[in-house]
């Protein structure tokens, strides 16, 4: 089911809210006054701050979820198996940075079943890029490095590159996405 429209706009803002100040930093009153709408409003839509936050990062952390799902099953080789993760995270970057900081950030704040969860999806997804990177070593499409050293340069790279792209945001998608694939798997030699 959909979120109304204003649920919609409060996730919006709220991930925004939570981006700049961090989520502790951030009050309902906070969200009701971007939206400039009365506090007690908020509560015709919304639950409660927590409410909004695993709305924010649980919609994501699937998403990532089901798409690398996809790609592991996919009859692709290894490396194109890493460029469409490489994407995976620009698309997602570039539509909704504000929600990304929120899940690298904020995931902490969760409770109880999202929060083991939200831990577990995570958990999967980098077993699922470290199965893709074995698998490139061992067919020999990747060099005979350090699947782990490979994993970590890897999604660092993508997971904070919403604090990057914010900053500069002069570079088209297109532009963004054959660079960064080209650095990560290619390096500058």
């Amino acid at each position: 089911m959909k979120p109304s429209e204003r649920k919609t706009e409060i996730i919006t803002i709220s991930a925004k809210l939570f981006k700049e100040k961090g989520y502790s930093a951030v009050t309902m009153r906070d969200i009701a006054q971007a939206m400039d709408i009365k506090a007690a409003s908020l509560y015709n839509h919304i639950k409660s701050k927590q409410e909004i936050l695993v709305l924010i990062i649980i919609e994501i952390a699937e998403e990532f979820t089901n798409v690398i799902n996809e790609i592991v099953s996919s009859e692709v080789s290894a490396i194109q198996k890493i460029e469409n993760v490489i994407q995976l995270h620009i698309d997602i970057t570039l539509r909704n940075s504000d929600a990304l900081a929120c899940l690298n950030n904020d995931w902490m704040h969760l409770t109880d079943k999202e929060l083991i969860y939200f831990v577990k999806m995570r958990e999967d997804y980098e077993q699922s890029f470290r199965t893709i990177i074995k698998k490139g070593i061992h067919d020999g499409e990747i060099q005979n490095l350090n699947h782990e050293v490979i994993i970590f340069s890897i999604l660092s790279t993508l997971r904070t590159l919403y604090i990057w792209y914010d900053k500069t945001k002069s570079l088209n998608a297109r532009t963004l996405k054959t660079t960064i694939t080209k650095v990560l798997l290619n390096g500058i030699l």
